[in-house]
């Protein structure tokens, strides 16, 4: 998109989401020679969908959901469009996001404040919420224990709810493969 073409008044959304397993990441660690690390494990397949925002200027916004489909992205977007009235929506093509009746009724009965922008189809370098994902999980989920599920998307949520990521959004919308 080039940028003379951008509308007045409009801004730019970059969208994704991700599932937070409620489990333990194991990576390297440090240890005393001769010691075998533990690392709790709960084996369990429970998780929190994690659905992203963030504007080119920072502004972020997060939601916990408990599945991915087309309703509750539908939700998150009427979300988007209730805090960026006016946007360009950068996002990937999974399903929900174009073949989702709801979703796509949407979007054409909102055509002109929410245009989608879908990014070239396994392009992760172009997302910079892959970015705050990774660094979320590495800090909430890296050799982490939580007691229940309840307290695993509780301390996800106030993790979202505090956590400021500095990062520019023009290093990845504007970068060359």
């Amino acid at each position: 998109m080039d940028p003379r073409s951008q509308k007045k008044g409009f801004t730019i959304i970059s969208l994704d989401e991700s599932f937070f397993f409620y489990d333990s990441l194991v990576r390297k660690v440090w240890i005393e020679e001769g010691k075998r690390p533990v690392a709790r494990i709960t084996g369990s397949h429970k998780h929190s969908c994690l659905f992203g925002a963030m504007d080119i200027e920072g502004k972020q916004l997060f939601r916990q959901y408990d599945k991915f489909n087309g309703d509750t992205f539908l939700d998150f977007l009427k979300i988007i469009h209730s805090k960026f009235p006016k946007c360009y929506l950068f996002m990937d093509k999974a399903s929900p996001h174009y073949r989702s009746r709801k979703v796509t009724e949407y979007l054409e009965e909102n055509r002109d404040t929410l245009i989608p922008e879908y990014l070239p189809t396994a392009s992760p370098e172009f997302m910079i919420l892959e970015e705050v994902w990774n660094i979320a999980k590495r800090e909430l989920l890296v050799l982490k224990h939580y007691s229940s599920f309840e307290d695993f998307k509780d301390k996800v949520s106030l993790y979202f709810r505090t956590k400021r990521f500095a990062l520019n959004m023009r290093n990845y919308l504007l970068r060359t493969v």
